[in-house]
C-alpha cells in the first residue's frame, strides 16, 4: 500500500514539474569552454550543448542558454558571495548550469547536483619524446626496423654476389675440376662479415670482378657504420637532456623540466590541501616556481614547446592529445572526480534530470557523445611523425651505389668467362654458345666437360 502511495506521489510530481516546465521556459546558464560549449557563428554548439537537447527530449521541457557572464564556474570569496554560474543559480538568475561543472563538497552545500554525467580525475600531459620508455634493444634504436631489413637484405645480395662472382670467373676458379673452390657460398658470407667488424677474413678475390664487388661492400660497411654510430651518439646525448617521465612521483623526483596547472583552480587545491608527501612537494615547487598557467590553451602551448608538463583535469588534456599529436597523456590518473549539472536547493529538476543522465549512460549515449567530440585527429600521424632512428630512404644513395657495384661486378665476371668461351671455341673449333653453357655446367656442377677433355677423349678414341 505504501509503495503503492509512493508511486503515486512520484507520478503526481512529476506531472506537476512537466506542467510548471511547459509554462516556464528553462533558465539555463553554461560557459565556453572547448569541446563542451563552442560558438559556431551565432550558435552554441559542443557536448553540453547536446546534452541539453538530449535531456529536453527526454523530460520534455523548453529552455534558454545563455553564456556566464563573468566567464567563471563558481568559487566563494572572502566575504561568502559566489561568483560564476553557482552564482547566478544561488541568485536565481538561471535554473540549471550545464558545464563542465566539477562535483565538490563545497558547491553541495550550497546547491543540488545531479549525478554526475562525465567521470575524471588528475593527469597530466607532456612531450612524447619525454614519455618514451627506454627500449631492452636501445642498441638497435639508431637504425628503425625498415632500415635494419635493408641491411639485412644488402648483406644477403652482397654474399650472394660473392660467391657467384668467385664461381663464374676464370681468374678466381680457373680450373674446376682440379681446383678448390675458394669462395663458397658459407665462406662468401664470412668474408663480407669481417669487412663488417673492419677486419679482413682471407682469402680474398684475385679477379677484377670480385675486387670490385669487394670494395663496394667496404665502402658501403664503412659509411653504414659511421652513420650508426654518429646516430647513436646522438641519440644518446638527446637522452642526457631529458628524464623518462611516466608517473606524478617521476614528476616530483627529477628537476630538469618544469610543471604547472591553473592557479587558484580546484586542481591546485588538491595539492595544496593534499596530506600526500609528493603531492605536497609538487605543490611547494608550483609555488617556488610560480609555474601556473591562466588558460588551457597557455598550458597546451608550452607543453609543446618542450620542457614543460601541464597538470588538469584528464577528460581537457584527453582532447589537447587528441589535436596536438606531439603530446602524451599520463596513465596515471589520481584525485578522481566528477561533473554535474547544478540546480537551486530543493529543486524538483534535480531527481528527474539524474534518472535521464543515467538513462542516457545505460542507453551508450553519452559514450557516442564523447567520441563525437573527442574524435583525435592523429590517426596515422605518428607514421608522418618525423623519427630519431635512420630510415632507408635517408641511406637510398648509399643503398644505390651497392646496388650497382654488385651489378657491374656480376657483369664483368660474366664478360671473362665470355672472353675465355670465345678463346676456347677458336681452339677447338666450336660454337662460343656451347662452350659458355659447358663452361657454366662444370662451374654449377651440372656434370659438363671442358672442350680440353673433349678433344682429349676424342683423341684417345
Amino acid at each position: 500500500m505504501k509503495g503503492c502511495m509512493a508511486f503515486v506521489l512520484c507520478v503526481a510530481a512529476l506531472t506537476a514539474w512537466l506542467v510548471t516546465a511547459d509554462a516556464k521556459e528553462l533558465s539555463i546558464t553554461t560557459i565556453k569552454q572547448d569541446p563542451y560549449t563552442m560558438s559556431k557563428g551565432s550558435e552554441l554548439e559542443g557536448y553540453c550543448i547536446d546534452l541539453i537537447t538530449e535531456l529536453s527530449k527526454k523530460l520534455g521541457f523548453k529552455y534558454k542558454l545563455h553564456l556566464v557572464k563573468d566567464s567563471r564556474y563558481g568559487a566563494m570569496d572572502p566575504s561568502g558571495n559566489w561568483n560564476g554560474m553557482i552564482g547566478e543559480i544561488l541568485r536565481g538568475e538561471a535554473d540549471l548550469a550545464v558545464a563542465p561543472l566539477t562535483l565538490t563538497a563545497v558547491r553541495e552545500q550550497y546547491v543540488d547536483m545531479t549525478t554526475p554525467f562525465m567521470q575524471t580525475g588528475i593527469g597530466f600531459i607532456l612531450s612524447k619524446d619525454l614519455a618514451t620508455e627506454e627500449s631492452t634493444f636501445s642498441l638497435l634504436s639508431p637504425f628503425s626496423t625498415d632500415m635494419w631489413i635493408g641491411v639485412l637484405i644488402a648483406f644477403l645480395l652482397t654474399g650472394l654476389c660473392i660467391f657467384l662472382v668467385g664461381r663464374i670467373s676464370p681468374t678466381e676458379w680457373a680450373e674446376p675440376d682440379t681446383e678448390e673452390h675458394s669462395f663458397t657460398l658459407l665462406h662468401s658470407f664470412w668474408y663480407i662479415t669481417g669487412a663488417l667488424t673492419l677486419q679482413g677474413a682471407g682469402p680474398h678475390p684475385k679477379a677484377v670482378s670480385g675486387r670490385l664487388v669487394s670494395a663496394i661492400w667496404w665502402l658501403f660497411a664503412i659509411l653504414l657504420l659511421a652513420c650508426y654510430f654518429g646516430n647513436f651518439n646522438s641519440m644518446l646525448r638527446s637522452n642526457d637532456k631529458h628524464v623518462t617521465i611516466k608517473s606524478f612521483e617521476d614528476l616530483a623526483n627529477q628537476d630538469v623540466m618544469d610543471y604547472g596547472t591553473f592557479e587558484s583552480g580546484s586542481t591546485m587545491l588538491f595539492f595544496k590541501n593534499s596530506n600526500n608527501p609528493v603531492y605536497r612537494r609538487m605543490y611547494q615547487h608550483m609555488e617556488r616556481k610560480k609555474s601556473y598557467v591562466s588558460t588551457m590553451e597557455e598550458g597546451v602551448r608550452r607543453t609543446q614547446e618542450g620542457n614543460f608538463a601541464f597538470i588538469g583535469e584528464a577528460v581537457s588534456l584527453d582532447l589537447a592529445v587528441a589535436r596536438y599529436c606531439k603530446l602524451t597523456r599520463s596513465q596515471e590518473v589520481i584525485g578522481m572526480r566528477a561533473y554535474s549539472i547544478a540546480a537551486p536547493v530543493g529543486s524538483p529538476l534535480v531527481k528527474n534530470l539524474t534518472m535521464a543522465i543515467l538513462q542516457l549512460s545505460e542507453s551508450g549515449e553519452l559514450t557516442y557523445l564523447r567520441d563525437k567530440w573527442w574524435a583525435s585527429s592523429c590517426v596515422g600521424a605518428n607514421k608522418a611523425h618525423p623519427s630519431k632512428a635512420l630510415q632507408p630512404h635517408d641511406l637510398r644513395g648509399l643503398f644505390l651505389i651497392l646496388g650497382l657495384g654488385l651489378g657491374v661486378g656480376l657483369l664483368l665476371a660474366l664478360l671473362e668467362i665470355l672472353s675465355m668461351a670465345r678463346n676456347q671455341a677458336k681452339d677447338s673449333k666450336k660454337s662460343c654458345c656451347s662452350v659458355l653453357t659447358s663452361e657454366l655446367n662444370r662451374r654449377f656442377g651440372s656434370g659438363g666437360e671442358s672442350p680440353e677433355q673433349e678433344s682429349s677423349d676424342k683423341s684417345k678414341a
